[in-house]
């Protein structure tokens, strides 16, 4: 799964050069949601100084214009006097999300053709048939490139937030209202990768049928779908209505304790979800009301603490997608040791 792209020279310029073009586009991302951080901060200050221009309502409103869609900045030829617009930070990270998305799937793709022909080459010289090799070669192949896609994405843009938040992050933590986190430096970013570590664990022990059940799965699956296609070519001895009805009964059974169990995850993860977009304004709420902060600092550091909590509790938000990968990597781990062992 991994020879196949990463180390054979075919791909290398694929994997290796794919992956610099990668990196460096979403850190330009990262660096274009810092900007928008900082934004936030100038822009709710703004709104909570509102009242300060109700004599002079024009300069106020110019104010708040510059703020969305000026391009002030872009046309005196990036001179630092004037500071970025949404409307000048938002073009350029639109136009990078379409491409580093479009590049992504390229990439994903490759990544399948590498495993696909490397598993065929594999395949074509065994002396015995291997059980569901098609549905590797062309299913599983291409589910593993599909899911690694999304999660190297997220997984690569997770730790370039990391990198480019926890020190703002640690920066405001200073700021906080609770005597007993006051004297604890960086106490912001600790409790945010404390409440992830704690999400982490407890998804683990909620969620640890799931893997096993969603390899059962393809394994029913991949029953009763041999069963029509061999039916295709021979009605008579294959696709029997109760051949098909019992193969039909083990698939809803499995499918039937999968959701059992996925309601269990989905009623952890949506509380744990929910209660954490509170957390930093627990945290924040009394400097603000001290006078320690501003509203636009708030903002700031509700956002700066969802990034960073965003990137520490990357696999809890992915953990179903986690699951099926685990399952697919099964699958075609034990797919290779079967080639092996009838080479």
């Amino acid at each position: 799964m991994i020879q196949a792209f990463w180390f054979q020279k075919k791909y290398a310029h694929w994997s290796w050069g794919g992956l610099v073009v990668l990196i460096t586009s979403i850190w330009m991302q990262v660096q274009m949601s810092v900007a928008l951080n900082t934004w936030n901060g100038r822009f709710y200050d703004l709104l909570q100084n509102a009242l300060t221009y109700k004599t002079s309502p024009a300069q106020g409103f110019k104010l708040f214009y510059d703020q969305l869609v000026s391009l002030k900045y872009v046309l005196s030829g990036f001179n630092p006097q004037y500071s970025l617009s949404f409307l000048e930070i938002a073009f350029p990270y639109i136009a990078l999300a379409i491409f580093t998305n479009w590049f992504t799937r390229i990439y994903g793709f490759k990544w399948r053709e590498s495993l696909t022909f490397f598993y065929v080459d594999q395949w074509r010289v065994v002396k015995k048939e291997v059980e569901g090799a098609s549905q590797r070669i062309q299913e599983d192949c291409n589910r593993w490139a599909r899911i690694i896609e999304s999660l190297g994405l997220q997984f690569v843009r997770a730790l370039m937030t990391l990198i480019a938040f926890i020190p703002i992050l640690w920066g405001f933590s200073d700021k906080i209202g609770i005597p007993y986190l006051q004297t604890v430096d960086g106490s912001l970013v600790w409790v945010s990768l404390l409440a992830s570590i704690g999400g982490i664990a407890i998804s683990w022990v909620v969620g640890w049928h799931l893997p096993g059940l969603e390899y059962n799965n393809q394994r029913v699956e991949a029953a009763f779908r041999k069963d029509l296609v061999l039916a295709e070519d021979d009605k008579k001895n294959y696709a029997q209505p109760n051949t098909l009805a019992s193969l039909f009964v083990g698939i809803k059974l499995n499918y039937y304790r999968l959701y059992l169990h996925y309601g269990y995850f989905d009623f952890w993860a949506t509380s744990y979800d929910l209660f954490m977009t509170i957390v930093p304004f627990l945290l924040m709420g009394p400097s603000i009301f001290s006078g320690l902060i501003t509203l636009g600092v708030l903002f700031q550091v509700s956002n700066a603490f969802s990034m960073v909590h965003g990137g520490f509790s990357l696999f809890l938000n992915n953990w179903t997608t986690i699951t099926e990968l685990r399952s697919i990597w099964k699958r075609l781990h034990e797919f290779e040791q079967n080639i092996l062992e009838y080479i």
